[in-house]
């Protein structure tokens, strides 16, 4: 396993005439025993010195553990030698997550419905189901390797 101490969380400066008061930046190895400890990372970070409700830190904490999760399992295949990054951009009222993995990436269009009947016995399409309700706003690039959500800062 990866250390997790060995966890460098960058710190970017911010574009105030952008509104963005700042960003975060991360790279990890693709061990799904890394999430939890930068899901709390992020959360800390993203809301430092902010009194975010419990309800906004609980979707960060769900849509991010999910994302990484999927871009370690899916994208990377769990393989250690491949990386995730993780970048949040931090604005006044909202944060721009963004989720990367060096896999062959997916159409999320493809993605199945996990509440249609023939589909509630498979894990498949459960992560995004939760990130899509979860988040404000989800994009992905063209290749499908990474995620954009949008989520409130308060």
């Amino acid at each position: 396993m990866a250390d997790p101490g060995a966890l460098a969380l960058e710190r970017l400066p911010g574009r105030p005439d952008h509104g963005l008061e700042g960003a975060l930046a991360l790279k990890l190895p693709s061990d799904v025993r890394l999430v939890d400890t930068v899901v709390e990372l992020f959360a800390r970070h993203c809301f430092d010195g902010r009194q975010a409700s419990r309800h906004t830190t609980f979707r960060l904490r769900v849509a991010l553990a999910e994302a990484l999760a999927n871009a370690i399992q899916f994208g990377n295949e769990c393989d250690p030698n491949k990386i995730v990054q993780v970048h949040a951009d931090l604005f006044v009222d909202h944060i721009r997550l963004q989720v990367s993995d060096e896999g062959p990436g997916f159409d999320p269009t493809l993605v199945p419905d996990p509440r249609d009947p023939e589909m509630l016995e498979s894990p498949c399409g459960r992560g995004l189901f939760i990130i899509r309700h979860l988040a404000e706003r989800v994009e992905f690039n063209p290749k499908g390797n990474t995620i954009w959500m949008i989520l409130p800062r308060s």
